[in-house]
């Protein structure tokens, strides 16, 4: 079976075994586990934030920080399309009782005019706006890869009127080896980022969410809250350890999601975005099937996809499917389609 539904199946490899299995640990509720210590503090570093905090999944992480940047009531801005709207069962309103502004975008990132325009602010009858969040990549446009610009026009213009930026930045390593600048290039508009070490760098559990000393005191008492304290943890960290040493393979991601890509536009009836990144989206319609009709004659082939929409399907690259892998599925699907 080749699995291309997400970058998330991937398995941990020898060397994140190991480190399982070595791992110095301790209670880190007491902070006292030294391999999360040394995680966090290299998580930091690498997206030069001044701290950071390591949480068990990314919208854990990302619904900790609308909790702790925002006020109870105000509004988040936020693409339409965007993970923290389509895809956290409204955690924005369930953890942090905020609501959500979404906005109809280019590319996933709203300009400064968007922001200004829809932009409330407090007084005695409405509570205010309380925090933009952007993505990068952006997962349900297909893993766009967003220019620091395009970044910073936007945070910028959420400062100037004293609202935080958060980005889900799940997969901004891919969007980095994209644009071939520094992550912090990315980043350093922003006032947190929250990255998975669970998808693209294979890590088997595990995100971070950076941001100032200060903000991730706060985000400490947050994830205690949300129950996401944990004890030994080490045991997972240092595979996560290990992550951070994978941000050169992603651009072998890249060309095996540009090969498939261009391997299914031959394919009759798949009309296919080309990719910035690792997620290839193809619009199906073309079959005269919807998808999930499309992903069942590729599971017949021993292929696997996810479905993202009626008539789109996503597939993803990812470090355990290499280019013989994906020359082996597109033959496969050429012979069904």
């Amino acid at each position: 079976m080749i699995d291309l539904r997400s970058d998330t199946v991937t398995t941990p490899d020898d060397a994140m075994r190991e480190a399982a299995a070595t791992a110095d640990v301790g209670d880190d509720v007491y902070g006292e586990d030294p391999t999360v210590t040394e995680l966090e503090a290299r998580a930091a570093d690498a997206v030069g934030k001044g701290a950071a905090l390591y949480v068990p999944s990314g919208t854990m992480g990302n619904q900790i920080a609308a909790r702790v940047h925002a006020d109870r009531g105000q509004e988040v801005l936020a693409d339409r399309e965007s993970h923290v709207v389509k895809y956290e069962l409204g955690g924005l309103a369930q953890h942090a009782d905020l609501q959500v502004r979404m906005l109809e975008t280019d590319r996933g990132v709203p300009t400064p005019e968007q922001v200004a325009a829809e932009h409330v602010a407090e007084d005695l009858h409405r509570p205010g706006t309380g925090l933009l969040c952007l993505e990068n990549t952006h997962n349900a446009r297909g893993g766009l890869a967003i220019a620091p610009e395009k970044i910073a026009a936007a945070a910028d213009a959420a400062h100037e009127r004293d609202v935080p930026v958060h980005l889900d930045g799940a997969r901004v390593f891919n969007a980095a080896t994209a644009l071939d600048v520094p992550v912090t290039d990315v980043v350093d508009p922003v006032d947190s980022v929250m990255f998975c070490l669970s998808k693209g760098l294979g890590a088997p559990i595990g995100s971070v969410l950076a941001g100032s000393e200060e903000f991730i005191a706060e985000a400490r008492r947050t994830r205690k809250l949300f129950g996401g304290g944990m004890r030994q943890a080490g045991i997972v960290a240092g595979p996560g350890l290990e992550a951070l040493e994978n941000v050169d393979d992603l651009e072998r991601d890249h060309e095996n999601a540009s090969l498939l890509a261009e391997g299914l536009s031959d394919l009759e009836g798949f009309d296919v975005q080309a990719p910035e990144t690792n997620i290839v989206l193809a619009d199906v319609s073309g079959t005269g099937l919807d998808a999930e009709g499309v992903l069942e004659r590729c599971r017949e082939r021993d292929v696997l996809g996810t479905v993202f929409g009626p008539t789109t399907v996503r597939f993803c690259t990812h470090r355990d499917v290499d280019r013989e892998a994906i020359e082996r599925a597109l033959e496969r699907l050429a012979a069904e389609f």
